[in-house]
């Protein structure tokens, strides 16, 4: 028994067809929105790649890319062949390839509904290449005079103000490292030789942060220099005082906003895919409500629609029979040629 069957006149198979016909160019305008938000990802990722770990990160939007160029050609077939099926002589010719479009157009459903999962996934492997991306990025912060990474000063305070961050984790990570370059430190001073002495590796710490992490609607001027020394500033406890600097870590805040950037990608592409099954399907029942006509010469008359010809189960029951007997038939070639090898022999 047929999955869903539904009758057909001429009337209907026309209302079908034009529907159908619209909503595959609506289609194709999907394709081009999914490939546009992967291009948009694809720069956001390349603006601060120089703060990501690997180029892993890349193939979300290289797939987005590819999966909003292949909607558009499949969706514009379609559309033709939507066209076609006004006219049952110009339809002929596409009857031998339809059922391969379909099966193509199914494994492409499978493909959306594969990259909406990555996009709402992606944000576990984002914070593992953010995290290594910035600490190291961090440690490049006073290379300002290196060949190579002079722009990573620039790079960090300028995505620190933008997300409003500070640090990997939190504004304490600039504790833990150098970011003032020894150009700038005058070797002369008795504190900057202690600084150095007092460290085993011979680095310049400081319980300071860069300009960039300021907050600017703090009402106090910023403290960015001895944040933990309660006696350097008037008035001041930093355990219990509203630091004037951003909490909020930076590998946090682009999480939160490529995350979500994500989200809203996979929601879209989710939608998409619910339009191409649908067209699909309209297309299966122009495919067979053609292919069942009363009357084949006479295209007034009526005939029948489905989705499957069969039901699920005897469909699946089916499709795994074809497969063993693939699979036999290999077998049989295989036990046949080497029959033959030993009969040569």
């Amino acid at each position: 028994m047929a999955l869903m069957k539904v009758k057909f006149d001429l009337k209907k198979r026309v209302k079908l067809a034009q529907m159908l016909w619209l909503l595959y160019w609506i289609s194709v305008m999907a394709g081009v929105l999914v490939f546009s938000m992967g291009l948009f990802f694809k720069i956001e990722l390349r603006k601060r790649s120089e703060l990501m770990d690997n180029n892993e990160s890349h193939f979300v939007p290289n797939l987005l890319i590819g999966v909003g160029l292949l909607a558009c050609g499949l969706n514009a077939f379609g559309g033709k062949i939507c066209y076609d099926s006004l006219d049952s002589t110009k339809f002929a010719k596409w009857k031998s390839i339809l059922k391969p479009f379909l099966i193509c157009c199914l494994f492409f459903n499978v493909l959306l509904v594969l990259t909406a999962f990555m996009c709402f996934t992606m944000r576990i492997p984002l914070q593992f290449t953010l995290a290594e991306g910035l600490k190291n990025g961090m440690k490049y912060y006073k290379d300002s005079d290196t060949p190579g990474r002079c722009y990573m000063k620039r790079t960090l305070d300028l995505m620190q103000m933008e997300f409003r961050c500070c640090g990997n984790n939190n504004y304490k990570d600039w504790f833990e490292i150098q970011w003032v370059s020894n150009r700038y430190l005058d070797f002369s001073s008795k504190e900057v030789k202690d600084r150095f002495s007092s460290n085993v590796d011979g680095k310049y710490l400081m319980d300071g942060v860069p300009f960039s992490c300021c907050n600017p609607s703090s009402p106090r001027p910023c403290i960015q220099q001895q944040i933990t020394n309660n006696t350097a500033h008037y008035s001041y406890d930093h355990h219990t005082e509203e630091l004037n600097i951003w909490k909020r870590g930076c590998r946090d805040a682009l999480v939160s906003y490529y995350g979500g950037m994500m989200n809203t990608i996979g929601i879209l592409v989710l939608l998409v895919t619910a339009l191409e099954v649908a067209v699909m399907i309209g297309l299966q029942y122009v495919n067979t409500s053609l292919s069942t006509l009363v009357n084949p010469e006479d295209p007034e008359s009526e005939s029948e629609g489905w989705i499957l010809e069969k039901t699920v189960k005897e469909t699946i029951t089916d499709i795994m029979a074809k497969m063993k007997g693939m699979g036999k038939g290999n077998q049989v070639e295989e036990g046949a040629q080497e029959g033959g090898v030993a009969t040569v022999s």
